[in-house]
């Protein structure tokens, strides 16, 4: 069994005003970099000197010479010193970085239309955005927030903020829209194509729209994500359903345009989603603070109130 002793290390700040001393080769100028006096330094060295029992500098009338011994614990400590700097900046990036999950539709739409805002912001906040249907784990995904078409209640150890209810309506392009076929009524949609997206809301649309006996709901082709049939709409192919987070860009730019004063409310919503305790992060309780405050900014978030065809 080795009884030796393990060697004591010596101080940081020692090892720090010799590596400073040792790349400049002079007292006055490790002082002004590592922002102490110039007898600071001095005093660090001689007292690692004697920690050490070695000498590491040749005093000269003009300066320092690192000695044999010196030179070769110079290279050794610059490398430490250089892996624990590493470290600190990966911990302190790590630190200031957070992973969003979304759906393709509403961080295309909605999320990064707006992300350089945060950016703007939080600039030294890293955010990463993963776009997937598939509902996340966190822990086991690196996900530290969420924001899904969902409704309460969530998973155990979970917080779930509403974001927007849902509320759909239709739209289409203008050009189709002033086009041969006008859409005035509702069973004008019976002359027009129907355009689906994955939650396929069109059948409950139309009963909602009293319209089942004229229109057909399933008829159309079927897109796998929102995003899609909302471009779709907007390059004059058909009729979409959506809600007013994922068009509002399109609307104000004369993409689209809104069909009926008609919305339908649904018992689901955007959430904000994320696991407990996420307050003790300082870039990820910003960005939850900064979701949630979209809510009300300009008029974003505007109720629509649902009338009667």
């Amino acid at each position: 069994m080795d009884t030796r002793k393990t060697p004591a290390l010596p101080p940081l700040n020692a090892l720090r005003a010799f590596e400073a001393a040792a790349r400049n080769l002079n007292f006055r100028l490790a002082a002004e970099e590592i922002g102490v006096t110039q007898g600071a330094v001095a005093q660090q060295v001689r007292h690692l000197e004697n920690v050490l029992s070695l000498r590491l500098f040749e005093r000269l009338p003009r300066g320092l010479a690192l000695t044999t011994e010196g030179l070769a614990y110079f290279s050794a400590v610059q490398r430490a010193l250089n892996i624990i700097q590493d470290a600190t900046a990966a911990l302190n990036r790590r630190s200031s970085s957070l992973t969003i999950s979304t759906t393709p539709s509403f961080a295309s739409k909605w999320l990064i239309p707006r992300l350089s805002e945060f950016s703007e912001s939080h600039p030294a906040v890293e955010v990463r955005i993963i776009a997937d249907e598939k509902l996340c784990t966190f822990k086991a995904d690196g996900v530290d927030i969420a924001i899904r078409l969902s409704k309460p209640p969530f998973g155990k150890g979970l917080v779930g903020e509403l974001l927007f209810p849902l509320e759909i309506f239709a739209v289409g392009s203008p050009s189709l829209l002033d086009g041969p076929k006008p859409l005035t009524k509702p069973s004008d949609l019976a002359r027009h194509v129907l355009l689906h997206d994955a939650h396929d809301l069109w059948p409950e649309f139309i009963a909602a729209l009293k319209q089942g006996n004229r229109v057909d709901p399933t008829k159309g082709p079927r897109f796998n994500q929102s995003a899609l049939a909302i471009d779709a709409a907007a390059a004059g192919q058909g009729i979409a359903l959506t809600s007013e987070p994922l068009v509002e860009r399109d609307i104000a730019a004369g993409r689209l345009r809104r069909i009926f004063d008609f919305s339908l409310a649904l018992s689901l919503g955007y959430y904000v989603v994320y696991p407990e305790g996420l307050s003790d992060s300082g870039a990820k309780r910003a960005m939850r603070d900064w979701l949630l405050a979209q809510r009300n900014k300009d008029g974003q978030h505007s109720a629509i109130n649902s009338l009667h065809v």
